[in-house]
């Protein structure tokens, strides 16, 4: 019997960069090495207790054991809806204009599927979240990248991309506070997208998974502030980070209707949504006391902070970030020419610290690490040490 092995939307997606890390970090923990990781983006605080408290009261009445609703349940939606009242001052519909998802990952990867067609285009920033050109990919439409930064000249490279004649571009994915590189976008940026793509009759994805970490006075926007972003607009976000609340997969999708009818529709296929218990859960995070939100925000300024002027003291210098869980980081200047894959490898070898590389999130991240403020300060601290300890012996070998 011969098999048809050819899988071409598989086969369109290259080596995980991350695996080469990953895996040497495994190999390190087996033989007893102590690894600092920044590496993965996944919170270590544990999620509020009064959240914690409503899944286990929930969880007790076994009519919540039952299938549950691929959209999402109206409370919850509900209260997603009275979020974005109370922190943009923006007004969505819960019937038609809100779908929960399984994390934002899934939501932007499900939609990508639905919305999708042969020879579409998509306009993704470089460096990104791996899900927001590949979501696409997998889907089977061409990515073009345009540098993530949001000034004055994304906004010219966006409008000559999509002034070109006979261009098939159908959708602008757009994250901001960006991960990996923390980059801000303003209000003001965000009108000029959305002009810009209603004149070409362009979608926009918005990812703000990272809307409520942020420092000092950095309060990012949302694209629906915008009056008309509805038109053509669907923001995704998610409870990760804001609750730490990462294995709880609890994320939205909201705006444009359309783009929401079709995302419900294509759930209703393939999933029944979140477990009850944990979409009643979620409720009591969006609707309760919010004071865990600035504590989360705090412990993540601390590290920031010890993290940054830590590793700024020993030679590697590094700006705040003003929004995120992670530092965006050059490579040292002794290690420029490796680039970041190389460099990542022998920092955790030799530093027993691991870093997500820059390459991993694009061409245009290349040059840089990403590091999550993920473990504690003492930890940071140790990570400190055992980094310096790696320079200065990189030094005198030299």
């Amino acid at each position: 019997m011969v098999f048809k092995n050819n899988f071409d939307r598989i086969e369109r997606l290259p080596p995980y960069v991350f695996a080469e890390v990953n895996s040497m970090k495994a190999k390190e923990r087996s033989l007893g090495e102590d690894i600092i990781d920044f590496g993965m983006g996944n919170p270590d605080t544990p999620t509020p207790q009064h959240i914690v408290d409503k899944l286990c009261e929930t969880i007790q009445d076994s009519k919540s054991h039952r299938y549950s609703v691929s959209r999402g349940i109206i409370g919850l939606r509900r209260a997603q809806s009275n979020y974005y009242k109370r922190r943009f001052n923006v007004d969505v519909d819960p019937e038609t204009e809100i779908v929960v998802t399984l994390g934002s990952k899934e939501g932007l990867a499900n939609l990508a599927s639905a919305i999708t067609s042969n020879g579409d285009h998509v306009v993704v920033p470089n460096p990104s979240y791996p899900i927001h050109p590949y979501g696409f990919i997998i889907a089977g439409a061409t990515v073009q990248s345009i540098d993530s930064k949001p000034d004055e000249l994304f906004i010219k490279n966006l409008y000559n991309i999509l002034s070109t004649p006979n261009n098939k571009v159908k959708v602008l994915v757009l994250n901001y506070p960006n991960n990996p590189s923390t980059e801000m976008a303003s209000l003001d940026f965000y009108r000029e997208i959305v002009d810009i793509c209603k004149k070409f009759g362009v979608y926009i994805l918005s990812d703000i998974a990272y809307a409520e970490i942020y420092f000092e006075d950095n309060v990012p926007p949302s694209i629906l502030e915008v009056p008309t972003a509805k038109d053509i607009a669907v923001e995704f976000s998610s409870l990760s980070k804001t609750y730490s609340m990462p294995g709880w997969r609890v994320g939205f999708a909201v705006g444009n209707k359309k783009l929401i009818e079709a995302l419900t529709k294509i759930k209703s296929y393939l999933d029944y949504g979140a477990f009850t218990p944990v979409q009643v859960a979620a409720i009591a995070a969006l609707n309760g006391p919010q004071d865990c939100v600035e504590d989360i925000r705090s412990i993540y300024l601390k590290r920031r902070n010890i993290l940054v002027e830590g590793f700024t003291r020993i030679g590697w210098k590094m700006d705040h970030p003003k929004s995120t869980m992670f530092v965006w980081a050059p490579l040292p200047k002794k290690f420029l020419n490796m680039g970041s894959l190389e460099f990542s490898k022998l920092l955790l070898k030799n530093g027993k610290v691991a870093v997500a590389p820059g390459i991993g999130f694009g061409i245009n991240g290349e040059g840089f690490v990403r590091i999550g403020l993920v473990e504690n300060e003492n930890r940071i601290r140790q990570a400190i040490k055992n980094v310096k300890l790696f320079f200065d012996k990189t030094e005198s070998n030299s």
